[in-house]
């Protein structure tokens, strides 16, 4: 299967933002073989139709008034499945535009640190109230957009918190907690350090020098900001890479499993089965029985 990287085109840069209404009347066919991906956040509000969006962990079937979230950077394909006439919204965000002060002990949920935003779906598949004031807001965001009245920007901006807020409000299950004031400054050439690095070996204390602090303060700083020891988090990394290689690639396994810097083939099953619960292969084989 192929993917490539959607460039996504702000119809205001300050705000981050691309949103627009479709229309789409054509018949209905296979899903598509290009899955695709971009950094910002993508909101989904079916208002006439039905669609499918499908993520390598979950497929949301939608009707009218139905929402969805896909994460940054999550591979995803949307689908048509039924004839008629498909009318819905798509609203493209980059919320690190919208980190401030008061947003930053939500920060490594909302950054997708530790867990993707695709699992607060069950949020508008379980209220309906939710599912409602988020479909509200996509759409006075489009007309907000779109019209460009005066201090629009300012009114796009206070939904776009109001969303988030929805979202923290209505989860239940506490997948978003609040945690210690998280340093950006500090914390993103760390995490950019390993996502540029996953082929390699990754060295704790040359990481520890770029957060300017030494082996032991280093350890405790990312486990109490992020959730997850170092090793933990770069592991998940790593797998994740190797999720993608899967769905979008011909390698093997185990040049997989050497691009993402795990030469042990056990360790690198291990490592696959705790995250997936399934090897490589049974993952590749159910996106591709459901796709």
């Amino acid at each position: 299967m192929d993917q490539f990287q959607e460039p996504i085109h702000y119809q205001n840069d300050r705000l981050c933002i691309k949103v627009w209404q479709f229309t789409d009347e054509s018949l209905p066919g296979p899903p598509g073989h290009c899955w695709h991906y971009h950094k910002e956040v993508e909101l989904i509000v079916v208002h006439e139709g039905s669609m499918n969006v499908q993520t390598p962990s979950y497929t949301h079937k939608l009707a009218p008034g139905d929402v969805a979230i896909i994460g940054s950077s999550q591979l995803h394909l949307s689908h048509k499945p039924a004839g008629g006439t498909l009318v819905y919204t798509v609203l493209h965000v980059d919320l690190q535009r919208y980190f401030d002060p008061a947003m930053m002990m939500y920060y490594r949920h909302f950054s997708e640190l530790v867990r993707p935003l695709d699992e607060l779906n069950y949020i508008f598949q379980e209220y309906v109230e939710a599912r409602k004031e988020t479909a509200d807001m996509i759409s006075s965001i489009h007309d907000e957009i779109m019209g460009k009245r005066k201090g629009y920007e300012i009114a796009a901006s206070m939904h776009i918190k109001h969303l988030l807020l929805t979202l923290l409000r209505y989860d239940r299950r506490e997948l978003l907690q609040s945690y210690d004031f998280v340093d950006d400054s500090v914390m993103r050439p760390i995490l950019d350090y390993v996502n540029n690095h996953l082929a390699e070996r990754i060295d704790m204390d040359e990481v520890s020098k770029i957060a300017r602090m030494n082996y032991s303060s280093f350890s405790k700083y990312f486990k109490k900001s992020i959730g997850v020891s170092f090793v933990d988090y770069v592991n998940r990394q790593r797998i994740r890479k190797a999720e993608y290689e899967l769905i979008t690639g011909s390698a093997s396994v185990s040049e997989i499993a050497a691009r993402v810097g795990i030469g042990n083939m056990a360790h690198f099953y291990e490592l696959f089965r705790r995250y997936n619960d399934c090897t490589p292969k049974e993952y590749k084989h159910k996106l591709l029985s459901n796709h």
